[in-house]
């Protein structure tokens, strides 16, 4: 790897086993021996030919009526060979849902349609996989949930859904289709289904090494099982925005506990999640209890059901990081949603 700035050579040829083949995509960020690499365009046409075949894109999404599930269905997801690269929670206007649904203006079903997919929140998805867009159909199964109870009871639809309307995912149905229908969740400028931050919510935050392990499924359904998920996005972040984030542990933790707490959220990809208690009550303290100990190794003694006895390895790569307290639950949501979602 050639350092074109500073005209001298990155990195020698070396085996580097945290670097996937499937990572390896136009558009996606990838951590070397802690430097960061944004993947632009491909050295030459034969390079691309072979990549391409094997990082096709597709959008799926989960709709309202199946959103109770999305940990479930996102453990399906990285379970069957997919990677996550971009995700986002939200909840569409009736008018986003309209200019999403725009290619079946004037049909009877739009209306009952674009009704139901404003009545709740959904996850919406960037996957990538070798014949991602035939893959995921398979995944989720005939468009009729009835029909895929009957023919393929192991889909998602035959699963979550409940008829042709309220059956539980959505996914592209060609190249062209998933470019636009990506273009219209992920294009620049475009933030659709943006959430209204609340009161008394909590940050959950998966950790790259879940993320990339494909565990972060299992963590949102044992979230799923006691709180709401309000808002939830997937990020690369770089050095000086973890740094800042976890600026409150520094001079608190010894110098290289803290450097190797933002190299890890640095490492790959994480999962951010405005977690909000179903009642209305402060989400903050609540979750925290689920979490567990920093330490996993001591979780597994006095926590062993919490989210990092389950998941984590040691103090750094623990799973997950929550608020620690109340006061800074909004602060920790906006810093995500906000800031770091509006520079995205």
């Amino acid at each position: 790897m050639i350092d074109i700035k500073n005209r001298r050579t990155f990195l020698k040829r070396t085996k580097y086993d945290e670097l996937r083949q499937s990572m390896l995509f136009l558009g996606n960020t990838v951590t070397v021996f802690g430097r960061q690499l944004k993947l632009l365009e491909y050295g030459d046409d034969f390079t691309k030919g072979k990549m391409e075949s094997q990082s096709e894109r597709t959008l799926a999404m989960i709709k309202p009526d199946a959103f109770r599930h999305m940990g479930k269905i996102i453990n399906a997801i990285c379970q069957s060979g997919f990677l996550i690269s971009k995700l986002r929670v939200g909840r569409l206007s009736k008018a986003e849902a309209e200019d999403f649904y725009a290619v079946h203006r004037g049909k009877p079903f739009v209306n009952t349609l674009t009704d139901f997919m404003s009545s709740g929140r959904v996850c919406a998805m960037e996957l990538v996989a070798p014949g991602a867009i035939r893959k995921w159909r398979e995944l989720i199964g005939p468009t009729d949930s009835n029909q895929a109870r009957s023919e393929a009871p192991q889909s998602l639809r035959a699963q979550f859904g409940t008829d042709k309307t309220y059956n539980a995912c959505h996914g592209s149905d060609a190249p062209d289709t998933a470019a636009e229908e990506l273009g219209f969740w992920f294009g620049p400028g475009r933030l659709p289904g943006k959430c209204d931050l609340g009161q008394g919510t909590s940050l959950c935050l998966v950790k790259p090494h879940l993320v990339v392990d494909g565990a972060a499924g299992l963590v949102i359904d044992i979230i799923q099982e006691s709180f709401e998920v309000t808002a939830g996005q997937l990020f690369n972040l770089e050095r000086n925005a973890a740094a800042e984030f976890l600026e409150v542990y520094k001079g608190v933790l010894p110098a290289g506990e803290f450097n190797a707490m933002v190299e890890q959220l640095t490492s790959g990809p994480c999962i951010a999640l405005e977690v909000a208690d179903r009642d209305g009550a402060d989400a903050v303290e609540p979750l925290r209890q689920l979490a567990g100990p920093m330490d996993p190794e001591l979780g597994r003694v006095l926590r062993p059901e919490s989210l990092r006895a389950r998941f984590g390895l040691n103090n750094v790569q623990n799973g997950v990081h929550c608020t620690d307290l109340a006061e800074d639950g909004a602060l920790e949501v906006s810093y995500f949603f906000t800031i770091l979602a509006s520079a995205s």
